[in-house]
């Protein structure tokens, strides 16, 4: 106890500093991915953003290989958190379907997507980055089916509902990635309500729940 009377903050571990010191410059290099894209982001631009030194980036991710490949990894591990605590909305709501819609949209916005993008761009390109991608992809969206199918068992057989929510998550997508660019920030939006109006027909099949207008 200190002479304040207060008891001190336990000191953490090696091993618990290496952790806070990882997830640093991970967060970083999402950060300079959305900033700089694929190509501007540098093991130099990443430890600068991290606030830490270069030896200390370079302790934990040799080149800019080892940092990208991981942060695909952290990237989606906070997808996959995402789409599990907020999918627990569907369960209490009256119109599970515009709920779906709406996490959809809402879980492709951010720099959390922006930053996936960049990295399925450099992938058509990078054999090494393409691997990764391609193990990382379906844990992610297995999570998020197995999210909806244990908030949603009574509605619908597993596979309708999966078939319907990768068309979902392909139309959403193909929106956000045709609209990047685009002066008229709104446009996206308005093209995915649109696009809403044919989905909602789907969900209500694949869910069998009543449709509300």
């Amino acid at each position: 106890m200190t002479s304040g009377g207060t008891v001190p903050a336990p000191r953490r571990t090696q091993a618990q500093r290496s952790a806070a010191m990882r997830t640093r410059l991970l967060d970083a290099t999402v950060e300079c991915l959305v900033a700089n894209g694929y190509a501007g982001t540098t093991t130099q631009r990443v430890a600068e953003l991290a606030g830490v030194t270069r030896g200390a980036q370079v302790h934990h991710f040799r080149s800019k290989e080892d940092l990208v490949v991981a942060a695909i990894e952290h990237l989606a591990e906070q997808r996959t958190q995402a789409a599990i605590r907020e999918l627990g909305r569907i369960q209490s709501t009256p119109d599970p379907v515009s709920t779906v819609l709406e996490y959809m949209w809402d879980s492709h916005q951010g720099p959390i997507f922006a930053a996936t993008v960049e990295l399925w761009i450099a992938a058509r390109t990078d054999p090494v980055l393409a691997r990764q991608v391609e193990r990382v992809e379906p844990i992610i969206n297995g999570a998020l089916l197995g999210a909806l199918a244990q908030v949603l068992p009574e509605r619908s057989a597993q596979k309708d509902l999966r078939d319907v929510v990768y068309t979902v998550m392909d139309a959403l997508r193909g929106i956000l990635i045709s609209s990047f660019g685009e002066p008229d920030t709104g446009r996206a939006r308005r093209r995915w309500d649109r696009a809403c109006v044919y989905l909602r027909t789907m969900l209500v099949d694949a869910l069998g729940v009543e449709q509300h207008v």
